[in-house]
């Protein structure tokens, strides 16, 4: 095994700038991180309808292809050729009652077992494959897939624990309160992000940053580090939850006093019906974002919903693949309320526009100093579940995962 060539301190609160820009820990990541012992998103069940549906996707840079098979099950294989390494499967989606490789015309079942070799016997007593050939023997490489709530995880890992622990009671059930029912899909899109993976994943755990970097959140009042929430952390780090309350009585002098951007009453919406959602879950919950190591999000924001897939796209930069939800009860009014609040979030969206910036902000501005650390001592330096917000707990918690599937100290 190839050694780090980081150097980590013995704590979870400094964090090497070198980790986002080494080309020798990107590569060691695709190996112990996202074909290592970790569940990968690949994609919801909703989208594999019927036998034959399926979807391309990546797992790290792994193009995976997710297919539903006649027997009902979802399997999931190396978007890869086992003759020549080409794509099997060349479109983002569709309905197929198999696969063939257009470079040689190799074919290939639903869950990925090589059924057929183009001219295996040669043609006209000529050329043809060796008697000694098996088509069992090859095939691309096949993965474990779990399906929970409507969600499709997989990996190449036989090591990996069944997805519910992986996920541990507390995750399970902050997924369970949003996915309750079945979903439709309402829209989707990909953004470029021009930053290395990890530094949106840190973003999206990131509870300190969310009301002083978005100034829309401060300004209607929507995420306050004063409100009531609390942000849960599982025993491994790797997973999170955090969330707020809306409550216009817990608006206080805090911002203000110490001269923030996001604190300013100058601001109006052209449009308030943006905000007018409806009432969905008795928690008082309006906000809640949930990450699953390595690159899941789960997101509530009033009634908007969406899942976002994190994915690694070469050096310093990533991709983030946003696919919005409805349920598939929705009232056409409850859907036109999705559709409109669908504006607070993506590349543009009121809230996280800034996401897609900030990234590149850090990536930019640690060009010249690899030699030296970030500092996560928000809240301390321990990783656990907090009432309160002001804490970078649930990031020293990826770390604390991230080192672990690395095999680096901590």
């Amino acid at each position: 095994m190839q050694e780090q060539t980081i150097h980590w301190k013995d704590t979870l609160t400094r964090v090497p700038y070198a980790v986002y820009t080494d080309p020798q820990t990107r590569q060691q990541e695709q190996e112990r991180v996202f074909r290592g012992a970790t569940w990968n998103y690949l994609c919801l069940e909703a989208e594999l309808p019927e036998a034959g549906s399926y979807r391309t996707t990546f797992v790290g840079e792994t193009p995976v292809v997710a297919v539903k098979d006649t027997d009902g099950e979802v399997y999931a294989f190396e978007n890869r050729c086992a003759h020549r390494g080409a794509l099997i499967a060349l479109e983002k989606s569709g309905r197929a009652d198999n696969f063939q490789c257009v470079y040689h015309a190799w074919s290939y079942n639903l869950q990925g077992d090589l059924t057929g070799v183009a001219f295996e016997k040669g043609v006209k007593g000529q050329g043809g494959m060796p008697a000694s050939f098996s088509k069992e023997e090859h095939g691309p490489r096949k993965l474990r897939v779990a399906v929970y709530c409507g969600l499709v995880f997989a990996s190449f890992s036989d090591e990996v624990p069944p997805i519910e622990e992986y996920l541990g009671e507390e995750i399970c059930a902050r997924i369970e309160r949003v996915l309750h029912k079945p979903v439709q899909v309402i829209g989707r899109f990909t953004q470029a992000l021009p930053n290395d993976w990890k530094l949106y994943v840190e973003n999206v755990r990131d509870t300190y940053h969310a009301s002083l970097l978005h100034l829309f959140f401060t300004t209607f009042e929507l995420n306050r580090l004063s409100q009531k929430g609390g942000v849960i952390v599982d025993e491994s780090g790797g997973n999170h939850v955090s969330y707020s309350m809306i409550d216009t009585s817990a608006k206080d002098s805090s911002y203000r006093e110490q001269g923030l951007r996001s604190d300013h009453d100058r601001y109006r919406l052209k449009d308030p019906s943006v905000l007018e959602g409806f009432h969905e879950w008795d928690d008082g919950i309006t906000l809640q974002i949930l990450s699953v190591f390595p690159g899941f999000v789960l997101q509530q924001i009033q009634n908007c919903l969406a899942v976002r897939q994190v994915l690694p796209r070469g050096a310093q930069r990533s991709e983030l693949n946003w696919t919005y939800l409805g349920f598939a009860d929705d009232t056409p009014e409850q859907r036109k309320v999705r559709l409109k609040q669908a504006n607070l979030v993506g590349p543009a969206g009121f809230i996280s526009m800034e996401d897609g910036a900030v990234g590149g902000f850090v990536q930019r501005g640690i060009a010249g100093a690899q030699d030296m650390e970030a500092v996560v001592e928000m809240g301390g330096d321990s990783v656990a579940s907090s009432d309160g917000r002001a804490t970078e707990t649930s990031v020293r918690g990826f770390w604390k995962a991230y080192r672990q599937h690395m095999g680096v100290g901590a």
